[in-house]
């Protein structure tokens, strides 16, 4: 599915699933995306990487509620652990079988998102791998000299913000010399179509989760 749609269905869904407390509702949320994601080839070991991380949130929601919750502290307890991994695998339907890119470029052709917003996003992504880069080299400078920077150390901050606003000095400069201008729109080589069947399919699906939280209220 393309990217705008999959990003309208994730707010669709997510919205509603934070008053809706239904346990049912959110494990078939979570097993409609997980087979999405394997649909999309998503590899087994990364969802399960995915899962083994959330589950101490999960986990920890669980125990919050099933003791210390007001009422029904079993079926509260439930819905909020179930309801961390209904989150994160709506998010994951979104982030993992699709570029940054991708994602940033159908959101402003099909949702109409800010191409300002959209270029200084995906520069800043673009850029981690130089900060990383950076941070390296902050890191080996300070032990020439005979120091060495842990995290709470001030002048170690100071060097990242001074590196920081470099960067972003280039960045501007970069974005200027390719012919890009704030509030005027950019062509692309390439553009994803997105089918009004997509739109349609959103829909039914946001429509079928909410009536049934409200017509069946499963447990």
């Amino acid at each position: 599915m393309n990217p705008a749609a999959v990003f309208v269905l994730m707010l669709g869904i997510g919205i509603p699933l934070t008053f809706i407390k239904s346990v049912i509702l959110n494990v078939v949320v979570s097993s409609i995306c997980l087979a999405y994601l394997l649909f999309c080839k998503v590899k087994p070991r990364t969802l399960l990487t995915m899962l083994l991380v959330a589950l101490p949130l999960a986990f920890g929601s669980y125990v919050s509620q099933r003791f210390y919750a007001s009422h029904d502290q079993v079926h509260m307890a439930w819905i909020y652990a179930t309801r961390i991994i209904a989150y994160l695998t709506l998010g994951a339907t979104l982030t993992l079988p699709n570029s940054v890119e991708r994602i940033l470029f159908n959101l402003a052709d099909h949702l109409h998102f800010s191409e300002t917003f959209v270029y200084g996003m995906l520069s800043s992504f673009n850029m981690i791998h130089t900060i990383k880069v950076q941070w390296q080299r902050i890191k080996y400078s300070a032990l020439v000299r005979g120091e060495r920077y842990r995290l709470f150390q001030p002048a170690l901050y100071l060097r990242i913000i001074v590196v920081s606003l470099n960067l972003s000095g280039d960045l501007a400069q970069a974005m200027t010399s390719q012919g890009f201008s704030e509030g005027f729109s950019r062509s692309r080589y390439e553009k994803d179509e997105l089918p009004v069947w997509q739109w349609l399919l959103v829909s039914i699906l946001i429509v079928s989760y909410v009536a049934c939280a409200i017509i069946f209220k499963p447990w």
